[in-house]
């Protein structure tokens, strides 16, 4: 009886998945055992090669090792910051940081775009008990294993967060009529979709947004990116947006500037404002 109380219970825990895949992480620590395992039988034993050819192999593989086991140990130090269950939790920081912005009046309706496993769908949900939060995504590409609609749902299940709907949307072209929603955000999603001007997917988002309406971006918003911000900011406010803040979150707001470069994180801000 005890047992089945206990897997009960792990059940309804929420599993919002790590921003770094458990499979790219084991996918790169086989890889470097591999390319470990040649570089001692073709370079450094001289069990199968000798002389130059030895020399040359182990060079090669030498340096290759190297390379796998640094991009494994940055990727092993991503997936332990980033970890919910970790010390440190800089996911659960951003989410809940970034949640804290978004203000929906009671009777009103959020919309989280390219939301994967719910996290800042159920956090804006929490924050705002008397509104609805949508979540949408495409959920497929490279995290298409990790994350998908039925666990937003069960997320939101375990949570106990039952003013929450998720819907299947591309943050490209948005299936909701114009200003649709008291509020929007959105959490490092428009810097993975190659190929598009950003401050036209930016405008996407504010398209659905009621005049009004808070939005509240979070992503690496620099120049190579992103364009001229300075320059889209100046736009939104002679359309009537008011209240436009551009904010640096590595300069403490949700980590330091030194950890964000670690990371690769630099150039995580904050648009935020008032349509």
């Amino acid at each position: 009886m005890k047992q089945s109380h206990f897997s009960e219970d792990k059940k309804l825990k929420p599993d919002y998945k790590n921003w770094v895949p458990k499979r790219l992480l084991k996918a790169k620590i086989g890889e470097s055992l591999v390319c470990l395992i040649l570089f001692i039988l073709f370079g450094a034993s001289g069990a199968i090669l000798q002389g130059r050819p030895r020399i040359i192999c182990g060079l090669i593989l030498g340096i290759g090792c190297l390379i796998l086991l640094l991009i494994t140990a940055w990727l092993a130090i991503l997936y332990r910051t980033f970890d919910y269950k970790g010390k440190r939790k800089l996911a659960k920081v951003i989410v809940e940081g970034t949640a804290d912005y978004v203000k929906i009046p009671d009777g009103g309706v959020g919309l989280d775009v390219g939301c994967g496993s719910g996290a800042l769908t159920i956090a804006c949900a929490k924050k705002n008990p008397g509104a609805i939060m949508v979540g949408c995504d495409i959920w497929s590409g490279g995290y298409k294993s990790e994350f998908s609609e039925k666990l937003c749902r069960d997320n939101a299940g375990a949570e106990g967060v039952g003013n929450v709907r998720f819907e299947n949307g591309n943050a490209v072209k948005l299936p909701f009529e114009d200003e649709s929603f008291d509020a929007v955000t959105s959490n490092y999603v428009y810097h993975n979709i190659f190929g598009k001007n950003k401050q036209k997917l930016l405008l996407e988002t504010l398209r659905v947004l009621k005049k009004g309406g808070v939005f509240v971006i979070h992503d690496l918003m620099d120049k190579p990116r992103y364009g001229d911000m300075n320059k889209f900011i100046e736009k939104l406010e002679k359309d009537g947006y008011e209240d436009v803040q551009f904010i640096d979150t590595t300069k403490g707001l949700f980590m330091g500037h030194k950890e964000a470069m670690l990371l690769g994180l630099s150039g995580s801000r904050l648009l935020i404002g008032r349509k």
